[in-house]
């Protein structure tokens, strides 16, 4: 289990890196006009992405899962996989990345990158990372109920982004994943 406990620590690190990122993308965003969207349900999610981590650890360690090395290396594959195209949304994004809702009246639209072919390829990847990484180590229970409750929060989420991103109320991209 030392090796799992590592990689879910490893993406707890990820995640603050995600935060000192979206810290400076805020300051870049609100010096620029942004207006933010969204903040009540924001709380929602930084536990839940929190429950996720400790629920990983937590299940393998007090249920005893075992390590399957047929799914557990295809969900670590997939674990990989889904942190690859988070960065590649922060990259094509660049300043505009967040993970508040936040738009910069007066940009256009990003349209490259993974948004030529998705209008929210960050959730892409969360959807992926919430089911894969519990799944790494055999912990479906967390697996399942991450995904039921971010299904519930990513279409709250999903509807305030594109409420803030609609033509005739912004104009711009700002939030984590919104790039139509």
């Amino acid at each position: 289990m030392l090796w799992y406990t590592l990689l879910v620590l490893a993406v707890g690190a990820e995640r603050v890196a995600e935060l000192v990122v979206a810290r400076r993308n805020t300051r870049w965003s609100l010096s620029r006009g942004a207006v933010e969207a969204g903040q009540r349900h924001y709380p929602a999610m930084v536990a839940l992405h929190t429950g996720l981590l400790v629920g990983c650890l937590a299940e393998v360690r007090w249920a005893g899962r075992p390590f399957d090395p047929v799914s557990g290396w295809a969900m670590a594959a997939v674990v990989v996989a889904a942190q690859a195209l988070r960065w590649w949304c922060v990259r094509t994004l660049g300043p505009r990345w967040n993970t508040r809702v936040l738009v910069v009246p007066g940009l256009p639209l990003v349209a490259c990158g993974p948004y030529r072919w998705l209008s929210h390829p960050n959730y892409v990847a969360v959807v992926a990372e919430g089911l894969a990484l519990p799944l790494v180590h055999g912990a479906w229970l967390t697996a399942s109920l991450f995904t039921v409750l971010n299904a519930a929060l990513l279409t709250v989420r999903i509807r305030c982004e594109n409420g803030a991103l609609a033509p005739g109320r912004a104009v711009g991209a700002g939030a984590a994943g919104a790039g139509r």
